[in-house]
């Protein structure tokens, strides 16, 4: 089976939860294990909190939103997370948080949730994208949903 969807979400926190919800009712109705679900959709809260947060700004032109895009294809998920901020100077491998820190959690945890993570430039225009896939693993009995 393969899915593809987009969003365009305005830079506001009720953003997160919709996109979340919207992976794991396409990941339930496709027939994805439920842990590999939740850990593809709190990666994906991660990211578009950060695109919330950091994702605009005083930066000309910068935009009051975001795009998510997910894509189911055979035995494999991506999702990528746009933004339109001051972008995200990757320069050295990312470190944990200290343990006491409020912020600083969100990117480590996606590369702890993803099988391969990618965080760069926006081509064009500034802005990051953060996308990540994960292998998917299928219920024993998924029970597809007809319309």
């Amino acid at each position: 089976m393969s899915i593809w969807w987009s969003l365009h979400l305005r830079r506001e926190a009720a953003s997160v939860p919709l996109a979340r919800r919207l992976l794991i009712g396409t990941m339930e109705t496709a027939g994805v294990d439920p842990e590999i679900s939740y850990d593809l959709s709190v990666a994906l809260s991660e990211a578009c909190a950060n695109a919330v947060e950091h994702g605009g700004g005083a930066a000309t032109g910068a935009s009051e939103a975001y795009r998510v895009t997910a894509y189911l294809d055979g035995e494999k998920c991506r999702i990528e997370v746009a933004d339109s901020g001051p972008g995200f100077a990757r320069t050295h491998d990312l470190r944990p948080a200290r343990p006491d820190a409020e912020h600083g959690r969100g990117l480590c945890l996606i590369q702890e949730l993803a099988d391969h993570v990618h965080i760069g430039a926006k081509p064009g225009r500034g802005g990051t994208v953060v996308s990540f896939d994960k292998m998917l693993k299928w219920k024993k009995d998924p029970s597809l949903l007809t319309a």
